[in-house]
């Protein structure tokens, strides 16, 4: 019986001797991604325009996956690879999406700079220009 206000206690002890240097969660980014069943990836909100993401920040991604002319043997209608401005993909950033919406938590690149995401999956005959621009800010 006295064993539960102790632990209490304890923790109300342990919260209040904390100090600030103790390190608070980064906040997560939402980006949500239509790909669409025309071969364009857009954010919702945006007419045009990129993704933008926070060096080394989380990134809840909802993507809204619309099923094109073809898909993937996996049921994949489109993929995201991300590429650096080498060309080079991003570790973490080669997703496939089905029909539907999805939700991922990702990490984004830690270099500060230009990218490309680029549809991974031949979508149809316009996947080719399946690409939207992501700009990667310094924290």
């Amino acid at each position: 019986m006295i064993l539960l206000p102790t632990i209490r206690l304890l923790l109300v002890f342990a919260m209040q001797s904390a100090s600030d240097d103790v390190m608070k969660p980064l906040p997560v980014h939402t980006v949500n991604l239509i790909a669409d069943h025309n071969s364009v990836f857009r954010v919702l909100g945006q007419n045009k325009g990129p993704m933008e993401l926070v060096a080394g920040e989380p990134v809840h991604l909802h993507v809204d996956a619309r099923k094109g002319k073809s898909m993937n043997r996996d049921g994949s209608v489109h993929g995201l690879m991300l590429l650096n401005s080498e060309r080079k993909p991003t570790p973490g950033w080669d997703l496939l999406f089905k029909p539907g919406v999805q939700e991922m938590e990702l990490i984004a690149p830690t270099e500060p700079g230009l990218y490309e995401a680029v549809c991974t999956v031949i979508c149809s005959t316009q996947h080719e220009e399946m690409k939207l621009q992501v700009v990667v800010h310094a924290k």
